[in-house]
């Protein structure tokens, strides 16, 4: 079984929540799930995992979370190799007060890590979602599960169930 981390930054919860799910669902123990803000030591803990799922809300203008500005920078500017690994994204955001970034921090950790080699998974597509522009938009799809608690909370559980089965399928190719 591929060893899976999950890395997660959240303001007010909801990444935590999709977070606690996916290690539910791929079995993963306690402290392979790392609060980014409690948790995190250096860029060094993702080479650990074959398998990452990635976690972040959306700020300001589509920025990261705060806690995951510094790794990012560590990623883009060491040029750290992610060659061989899955990584998946998810996140929060708000598609009506926020619809001109919606989810984007997902968009520029995308950015980030495919530049460092990693195989993206876990698309999401796009045409069930309401917002202006996404930076995590990668042609009709969304580059990860994109949560909106605030406008959008009775889609919420089954889109995390749908996106933990097809996360289930790309894994297991």
């Amino acid at each position: 079984m591929a060893n899976i981390g999950i890395f997660c930054a959240t303001a007010g919860g909801t990444s935590l929540k999709i977070a606690d799910k996916l290690a539910k669902a791929f079995n993963v123990e306690e402290d392979n799930l790392i609060n980014m803000e409690e948790d995190f030591d250096d860029v060094d803990q993702l080479l650990d995992y074959d398998i990452l799922f990635i976690g972040s809300s959306t700020w300001g203008q589509g920025d990261v979370h705060h806690e995951w500005v510094d790794p990012q920078l560590d990623i883009d500017s060491d040029e750290i190799d992610f060659s061989g690994k899955k990584v998946a994204f998810f996140g929060a955001g708000d598609c009506v007060k926020h619809g001109e970034h919606f989810c984007s921090a997902l968009g520029k950790l995308y950015k980030t890590f495919t530049k460092a080699g990693a195989d993206i998974i876990g698309f999401v597509d796009a045409s069930d979602y309401s917002y202006e522009y996404s930076l995590s938009q990668v042609g009709d799809k969304l580059c990860g599960l994109a949560i909106d608690e605030h406008n959008e909370k009775g889609k919420t559980e089954e889109r995390i169930e749908n996106w933990i089965e097809s996360l289930k399928k790309e894994i297991s190719k």
